[in-house]
C-alpha cells in the first residue's frame, strides 16, 4: 500500500530533538517510528504501552523541612497509638518475599 497520507503534529522542540537522537541511534527515521507506532495501534487495537500516572514521590528525610519531618513523626505516632502498626517480623517477611529472598 503506497504511503499517501501526511500527518502533521505539534510537539515540543526538545522532545522532538531527543526522540530524533534515539531514532538515529536505532537507524530509523521519525517518519518510520511514527509509522511503527501507528501499525502497533492497529494490530493491538490499543496504545502499545501502559498509560499511568507518575508514581508518588517517596518522602525523604533529606528533602523534608523540620516542620514536615515532625508532622510525619506525629502521624506515625498517632498510627501507633491507634493500633495501625504491624509486627516487625511480619514487615520484614513481606520485604523478603518481595525480594524473593
Amino acid at each position: 500500500m503506497p504511503k499517501s497520507s501526511n500527518l502533521y503534529v505539534r510537539i515540543e522542540p526538545d522532545v522532538k530533538e531527543q526522540a530524533e537522537k534515539v531514532f538515529d541511534s536505532l537507524g530509523i527515521s521519525m517518519s518510520n517510528a511514527v509509522g511503527l507506532f501507528l501499525k502497533q495501534v492497529v494490530i493491538n487495537q490499543a496504545i502499545p504501552f501502559e498509560l499511568r500516572l507518575a508514581p508518588a514521590k517517596i518522602k525523604s528525610v533529606a528533602t523534608m523541612t523540620e516542620v514536615e519531618f515532625n508532622a510525619e513523626l506525629e502521624k506515625g505516632y498517632a498510627d501507633y497509638l491507634a493500633g495501625k502498626g504491624r509486627p516487625t517480623e511480619e514487615v520484614f517477611s513481606d520485604i523478603r518475599k518481595g525480594l524473593n529472598a
